[in-house]
């Protein structure tokens, strides 16, 4: 039961504290103290008087609002649903036409190599030396 005791304690000088910054004093009722402790309960309320010093401060407006730092892209106006389905279309046949071009040099690649491939099979001048 000593804790809640020391809680009790804490909570009173808390109130203590806030009613002599506030300068209120009938809003906060502190807890209730069980009777056993007392004393206790005295020693621990006490609280100091502190002053404080108040000032106020005044801030200089900045002479001119800060500009906004300059877009290095422009930001497209946002498009319509039948110009977005165009722009797809037109990306997918750009993109049909680079994959035909790239399986087209595929093959005249393979071609090639086979056909040198196949000449140094048949003419053995042709194929590298060892020592290369």
């Amino acid at each position: 039961m000593k804790w809640i005791m020391e809680r009790d304690a804490l909570i009173a000088q808390t109130m203590a504290f806030v009613q002599s910054v506030t300068g209120k004093k009938g809003d906060l009722h502190p807890p209730e103290v069980p009777t056993a402790a007392p004393a206790a309960w005295a020693a621990t309320a006490a609280v100091k008087t502190v002053a404080v010093e108040t000032f106020t401060v005044e801030i200089e407006p900045p002479a001119a609002p800060p500009l906004p730092p300059p877009s290095p892209v422009m930001v497209a106006p946002p498009r319509t649903s039948g110009d977005f389905r165009t722009e797809m279309q037109a990306r997918i046949a750009n993109f049909r036409k680079h994959q035909e071009r790239f399986e087209r040099e595929r093959e005249e690649y393979c071609a090639a190599t086979l056909t040198r491939l196949r000449a140094a099979i048949r003419d053995p001048s042709l194929r590298p030396s060892a020592e290369d």
